[in-house]
Order: C-alpha cells, then sequence, then structure tokens
C-alpha cells in the first residue's frame, strides 16, 4: 500500500515513495534452505516410526519458519521510505509503529555503501547526517541508494527555492505603480506661461513652444 497522501502537509509535493529492497528477506529465506535440505534427507534416508516423527517435527519447524517469514512480509509492506520537497520521512511497523523524520533544511550530508553483490541487484544502505540530537540516521536495503542520493540533493535545491520563495505561484509579483497621466495641451501651455512670467524662459522661447503644441491639437 502506498504512503497515505493525508499524513503529507499542505502543499507537500511526493517524490518519492520507496519500500525496502527483496534483499530485506534475504536472511530470512536463507534460513528455510536447511529445512529444505532436511525435507530431502527426511524422505529419502528415514523410514518408519522415525521417519514419522522426524517428519513432524520438521512440519512444525517450517510452519513457524512460514508463520516468521509472513510476519516479516508484513513488516515490509508498512515500511515506507518516502522523500518529499519538505522532508524525509520513515515508517515502519504493523501494529507497534516506529518513524523519523528529517526537514530537509537540517540535512548536512548523504553518503551511501553498496557491496559488489548490492550493485548487481540495485541494493544498498544509505546514511543521512542531519543537525539535531541524532546526528546520523541509518538506512538499510534502499533501492538504488545513488539514486535516491541524487534525488535527495535535488529535493533539498527545491526545498531551499521554495523556502527562498522564488517559484511559489502564491506568491503575487507586486503590482507596479501606475503612471501618472501626462498633462493636457492647455495645462502645458498654462505651465509654460507661468514659466515665461518668473522670466525661466524669453518671451521668444514661451512662443516658439506654443506653436509647437498648437501644432499638435
Amino acid at each position: 500500500m502506498p504512503y497515505p497522501r493525508k499524513l503529507l502537509n499542505d502543499g507537500e509535493e511526493l517524490a518519492l515513495d520507496l519500500r525496502p529492497h527483496w534483499w530485506y528477506f534475504s536472511k530470512h529465506i536463507a534460513t528455510g534452505v536447511p529445512l529444505f535440505i532436511l525435507l530431502i534427507l527426511i524422505t529419502t534416508k528415514l523410514h518408519g516410526d522415525v521417519h514419522k516423527w522426524v517428519f513432524l517435527l520438521w512440519a512444525i519447524a517450517a510452519v513457524a519458519w512460514a508463520g516468521w517469514l509472513g510476519v516479516k512480509y508484513l513488516e515490509w509492506n508498512f515500511t515506507h521510505f518516502v522523500v518529499t520537497d519538505d522532508r524525509v520521512i520513515f515508517r515502519t511497523g504493523v501494529l507497534a509503529k516506529r518513524g523519523v523524520e528529517i526537514p530537509m533544511e537540517r540535512i548536512n550530508n548523504i553518503n551511501f555503501h553498496q557491496g559488489i553483490w548490492e550493485r548487481i541487484i540495485g541494493a544498498g544502505d544509505l546514511d543521512i547526517e542531519s543537525a539535531g540530537k541524532d546526528g546520523q540516521s541509518h538506512f538499510d536495503d534502499v533501492w538504488h541508494p545513488d539514486g535516491v542520493q541524487q534525488e535527495l540533493y535535488r529535493q533539498m535545491e527545491v526545498n531551499a527555492r521554495k523556502r527562498a520563495g522564488w517559484g511559489n505561484p502564491t506568491v503575487a509579483p507586486t503590482p507596479a505603480a501606475p503612471a501618472a497621466p501626462a498633462a493636457t495641451i492647455p495645462e502645458q501651455l498654462h505651465q509654460l506661461a507661468e514659466l515665461r512670467d518668473r522670466g525661466v524662459i524669453t518671451a521668444a522661447e514661451f512662443e516658439t513652444k506654443k506653436a509647437q503644441l498648437l501644432e499638435r491639437m
């Protein structure tokens, strides 16, 4: 099941919603190999009452192993590694829940580790260093941790622009002040006459400007 959208904040955009890599089940499935080998030995080597009692014990162990694997599947199904433009969210647990949240602005460094086999199958571990009391958070069996690392850096940049108000459609640009209306020609003639009367311009200059204005009427 996907991460519930109702748990996201208003305006928060989801970038990644990952469950653990299937390598998460490796050690649980590997414990079933001895059970399979034991079944072969029981069916080929043992007979009579011994065969019946050993097979009964094997059946009990097989049911317990299947139940344990089922519980691990439920834990896998309820484990989310989520990246949004605001934070990193980790949630796990079927009944008892455990979670980690790391705000994007607090992330200082992101490291990942992959062995040779993990590189082949696309799994690995991720470490996120952040400012806070926890300091570092470790995540196992992450799908393509190198790609997750790049996406985290990209979302950190998106978050920084978001907090700065860049590209935010809800922030309306400040409208420009309306331009002052141009003076009419009679008003300009009156202004020229005042300039002439105060001696700022000569009578000849007044007549020249007056003629130019009258030609535009």
